[in-house]
């Protein structure tokens, strides 16, 4: 979950504290929109 957070993290740039709230779900559904936008930028 740590490196989830750290993906997204890096990505939009969000703050620690944006995620205490997600559920799972949420979580990894930002994963792979971070992993998406990642890909596009290179």
């Amino acid at each position: 979950m740590e490196d989830a957070i750290a993906d997204i993290a890096t990505v939009f740039h969000w703050s620690p504290n944006v995620f205490d709230e997600m559920e799972l779900d949420e979580l990894m559904q930002w994963r792979e929109k971070a992993r998406e936008r990642a890909e596009y930028q290179e």
